[in-house]
């Protein structure tokens, strides 16, 4: 009787081990900083961030000098001149904001920029990560650089490389 128990907990254990599920980890960081093209990508939306972020500040001083000059003639002015100048500081506050959206907006340029520039090379990763993933009967791959409650994991699980590899990035 105890070797059938002894067996049939034996199976058990074989059993529950076959079905047990695979895991893999990525950095994907370290995937990014390997591909060049993200690398020219990101160097393309910086330049035009700071262009248009300067666009943005040369409307901000504009607001700023037309609020103190509004406060240092504010003595001088009639009321419908005041009502002037505060309606165009107004309108100059409003067409700041309007190109703050047009640019950083969820739907700005930088948005779409990124989109075009980015998208295309996430996509790739993803795709190798899939195939990888598929081929090597992974059922869970974890991000290291976003998942912050790993704490520790084995290099072994790591398919960076592989990832690297795949898209014809050799490490």
């Amino acid at each position: 009787m105890k070797r059938i128990l002894l067996l049939f907990a034996l199976f058990i254990g074989i059993t529950a081990g076959s079905y047990a599920q695979k895991f893999a980890l990525i950095d994907m960081e370290y995937i990014l900083k390997n591909i060049s093209s993200y690398e020219t990508a990101q160097e393309q939306l910086n330049v035009m961030s700071q262009k248009w972020q300067g666009e943005v500040e040369k409307v901000q001083l504009d607001v700023k000098n037309m609020y103190k000059k509004y406060q240092a003639d504010l003595v001088f002015l009639s009321a419908e001149q005041k009502t002037k100048r505060e309606n165009e500081i107004v309108e100059t506050e409003k067409k700041l904001q309007e190109l703050n959206k047009k640019y950083f907006g969820p739907e700005g340029e930088l948005f779409k920029k990124r989109e075009a520039l980015v998208k295309p090379i996430q996509d790739d990763i993803y795709n190798a990560i899939k195939e990888i993933s598929e081929a090597k009967g992974y059922q869970l791959v974890l991000d290291r650089a976003s998942a912050e409650s790993v704490i520790f994991a084995s290099p072994r699980i790591d398919i960076s490389n592989e990832v690297l590899a795949k898209l014809g990035y050799s490490k």
